[in-house]
């Protein structure tokens, strides 16, 4: 079992044990904040376990019908996960309205509070883990599902503070409307996840960092070819495929033109974690 799937199965452990806390609190005041908070836990847990998924078919090697490999399913997670992220804002919205057409009386606030706050710090402390391990290992599900954990740390804290001076105030309408900011905040944070998967899913190129550090490396490698044309990146996961056309001297050997090829493969897949490189070499001339 890789360490990327190990963590994934943490998320579905730690995202049960969230919702647990969080509906206890939910149940223990009747806050409209704090079921939004709790609903939302619902959809983390359902997207863990599809990253879950997603994680160990990206896993699995090239075959006869995937000769690039199966990486690309953790796009199709990180989309999953975006649309459950909105479909919640809107369940959210629902339960505001409903919540806004006569009064609702909270108890046991310190309680409620105190649980809340409980499941957001190791929300917070999860979502850390996630986005570290997720960036050191080029992993998009554990990117979005850390980036979705930690919007949700947001969000518990202003229900929390919303909550809060409900309580204080008296002004019980605070409670509604702060569910509704976070709604808000929450479509927000499903749009951008579903952006960038749709990016991975349409081949986009790297950062522009990552490609010019690219054409860096291989024009340091290139020692003794005559150029380099048509660069072309894309990423998939954590798979980056590197192609580019490499310009020799025609009276170069075959054997020596591909020593080049090796350095320049070489010194890419060094600075570059996850790099294919396909070369197509051309006599001075051609291009």
């Amino acid at each position: 079992m890789n360490r990327t799937f190990k963590l994934a199965a943490g998320s579905v452990v730690v995202g049960l044990m969230v919702l647990t806390l969080k509906y206890v609190a939910y149940r223990l005041t009747g806050s409209v904040a704090l079921y939004s908070d709790a609903l939302e836990s619902i959809v983390n847990v359902v997207a863990a376990t599809a990253a879950l998924i997603a994680v160990r078919v990206s896993a699995m090697p090239a075959d006869a019908g995937h000769p690039f490999g199966h990486a690309k399913a953790e796009y199709f997670s990180a989309v999953l996960e975006g649309v459950l992220i909105v479909i919640a804002a809107l369940s959210i919205l629902h339960e505001v309205w409903q919540a806004l057409q006569g009064p609702i009386v909270l108890h046991a606030a310190t309680e409620g509070l105190l649980v809340n706050a409980a499941a957001t710090v190791l929300n917070g402390a999860w979502a850390a883990v996630l986005l570290r391990k997720g960036r050191r290992w080029r992993s998009v599900a554990l990117i979005a599902d850390g980036r979705h954990l930690l919007a949700d740390v947001y969000t518990s804290v202003g229900v929390l503070v919303g909550f809060g001076l409900a309580t204080l105030t008296g002004w019980h309408i605070l409670d509604p409307l702060v569910a509704a900011l976070v709604a808000l905040n929450i479509i927000r944070t499903g749009v951008a996840v579903i952006r960038e998967s749709v990016d991975g899913l349409m081949d986009a190129a790297p950062a522009p960092e990552v490609v010019a550090r690219i054409r860096e490396v291989v024009m340091g490698a290139a020692t003794g070819a005559s150029g380099i044309h048509d660069l072309r990146t894309r990423h998939a996961g954590h798979t980056t495929f590197i192609e580019f056309r490499l310009t020799v001297s025609g009276r170069m050997t075959v054997s020596e033109s591909h020593a080049i090829c090796d350095r320049i493969e070489d010194a890419l897949e060094a600075a570059i974690d996850g790099a294919r490189v396909t070369i197509h070499v051309e006599p001075d001339g051609h291009w």
